[in-house]
């Protein structure tokens, strides 16, 4: 029998439990034997649930008994679960957990600290939820170089797009209704200021080109800034307007890595994404293009995820799996400010002076002071700018 241990039993805690509960016959079918929840551990008591009687308040306990095999951590950020983190590694125990900030935060340390000790540490489900993504990148396209992977990781905001665009609404007005469906949390910041799918790049990019990269160093825009002048230009063009995690080798071999919303073509698969899904692009130079795409939240799709990573750990009990990334130098990663990229630019400046600085532009039909330019660095836009020239709005367009 394998037992686990549970922290957390909120949302995704308690998806894991039920799981592991409804579906004991498959997962036993892979496992080759049972695998039962021992011990939930909460600050909190929970007297109405199926497994209320689980609930303990010590990690000690789940530290010091020696039939716990694996440990789920679903507490999340990155202040007792790293320290439980730590100790249930320390301590012996494998580890899954759903938490990117700490992922992208202390990965390199807890991988490192996995492998001293011999046990896994895997987080499938801190990328894309329910969407298998980061086993494939790290194990099935392995014979490839990764040349670009680029997602929608954010579910909140692809609904806040898609409303916009498809209904004509306010930023402000599809945020409250996203808010009252419970697709945005009450403090939206972490999802439309871009930094959830900062942390999500982060660790995509960590196993695509073994570097960590902190979010810290990442380059991220959200979409608050996006408006429905904005909106109307891409349907001009026949594109979409996405908030992506982009990460690509440049022909220098560099790391470029960046969040920010974009413009797409219609007829691009990413394009077609809509509401709370998500979906990640990943080419390789061998396999070319493939794309992942489902429930990148919630309950169960999220479990789901979880105890996939706990099976693995159960049939990876004597030999680890080999998921580990280096500290690197920082001198890998390209400054966004410096890749030269197309852009949507909307402007209040004379058409003169608009070709004056910025080259050849397209224009974008039917609306006034719009233009597509040419290849631009996001550092020459700021230093147009800061010599007065007017720039409302500034976002990447992909071919």
């Amino acid at each position: 029998m394998a037992n686990i241990a549970i922290m957390g039993f909120g949302t995704v805690g308690s998806g894991v439990a039920e799981v592991v509960h409804n579906n004991q016959d498959s997962i036993r079918r892979r496992t080759l034997e049972p695998v039962t929840v021992k011990y939930i551990l909460d600050t909190r008591d929970f007297p109405d649930s199926p497994y209320g009687h689980l609930v303990i308040h010590d990690f000690s306990i789940i530290e010091q008994d020696p039939d716990i095999q694996v440990v789920v951590e679903c507490i999340g950020g990155c202040g007792v679960a790293l320290d439980f983190t730590r100790r249930a590694l320390l301590a012996g125990k494998d580890v899954v957990t759903s938490n990117k900030a700490l992922v992208a935060a202390h990965g390199l340390e807890l991988l490192a600290l996995a492998k001293e000790q011999g046990r896994n540490f895997l987080f499938e489900a801190s990328v894309g939820g329910g969407i298998p993504v980061l086993r494939p990148l790290a194990f099935c396209l392995a014979g490839n170089r990764i040349e670009e992977i680029c997602g929608i990781l954010n579910g909140t905001t692809n609904y806040i797009l898609t409303k916009m665009i498809r209904d004509g609404e306010q930023f402000d007005d599809v945020l409250k209704r996203a808010q009252e469906k419970g697709y945005a949390e009450a403090d939206p910041t972490d999802d439309v200021e871009g930094k959830d799918a900062c942390r999500k790049i982060c660790i995509l990019a960590a196993l695509a080109y073994g570097i960590h990269v902190y979010p810290e160093q990442v380059y991220t825009c959200g979409i608050t800034g996006i408006r429905p002048q904005d909106v109307a230009c891409a349907d001009a063009l026949g594109m979409q307007i996405k908030l992506f995690g982009r990460t690509f080798l440049t022909e220098e071999g560099k790391i470029a890595l960046y969040v920010s919303p974009h413009l797409i073509p219609n007829d691009k698969p990413l394009a077609s994404v809509e509401g709370v899904f998500n979906a990640i692009m990943i080419r390789g130079n061998a396999v070319g293009e493939t794309m992942f795409y489902g429930r990148g939240a919630g309950k169960l799709p999220t479990a789901s995820a979880v105890v996939g990573d706990v099976v693995d750990c159960i049939l990876h009990r004597e030999k680890r799996r080999a998921i580990d990334w280096e500290a690197g130098s920082g001198e890998e990663v390209v400054p966004f400010e410096t890749l030269e990229l197309r852009w949507l630019v909307r402007t209040d400046a004379a058409a003169g002076a608009v070709a004056a600085a910025l080259g050849p532009v397209e224009a974008v039909p039917g609306q006034t002071g719009a233009y597509v330019t040419g290849p631009v660095s996001k550092a020459k836009l700021d230093e147009l700018q800061e010599k007065g020239f007017s720039i409302l709005s500034a976002i990447p367009v992909l071919d």
